[in-house]
């Protein structure tokens, strides 16, 4: 199977996320794409921030152990990493995606690059949409994220 490297980032702003609406797949998701060639996870996820939403963005941290050596230093480490499986679509066979996920909230906006439908949204908004308009594991996604940080940041709930 062929794989891709990507990279996710979920924008919270108190109890809301922020997600894109998807014009191929028809479903609300939150900013991401491939990482280019030479950039790190991070720098992929803060990037597609800022075209996909025009949001500069500050990520959540949960270091507890970073190496910062002349020849090595640690990165900022991802929420989460999915295998996603792509179907196939038009002349792209079916693929892979090794996912980096992040969680950040928003510091500066900007006008974003790229045009697309967006909106914040509060879990029990999501819960309320069509079965087809939001991928089962996006909700899961959303559900941990809420409830590590409402244990770890003291958001609002």
């Amino acid at each position: 199977m062929h794989r891709e490297f990507t990279a996710t980032v979920y924008i919270w702003d108190e109890e809301r996320v922020l997600l894109i609406f998807h014009p191929k797949l028809n479903k609300w998701l939150p900013a991401g794409g491939h990482i280019e060639k030479g950039e790190t996870p991070e720098e992929c996820a803060r990037r597609e921030a800022l075209e996909e939403t025009g949001y500069e963005v500050a990520f959540y941290d949960d270091e507890h152990l970073s190496i910062n050596e002349s020849n090595a230093f640690s990165t900022r480490r991802p929420y989460l990493c999915l295998v996603e499986n792509i179907p196939s679509y038009k002349d792209i066979p079916a693929h892979q995606h090794i996912d980096s996920i992040f969680i950040a909230k928003p510091i500066k906006q900007h006008t974003p690059l790229e045009e697309h439908p967006m909106r914040w949204f509060t879990y029990d908004e999501l819960l309320e949409l069509p079965e087809k308009d939001l991928f089962k594991e996006t909700l899961l996604t959303i559900e941990n994220m809420r409830d590590y940080l409402t244990t770890q940041y003291e958001i609002s709930s």
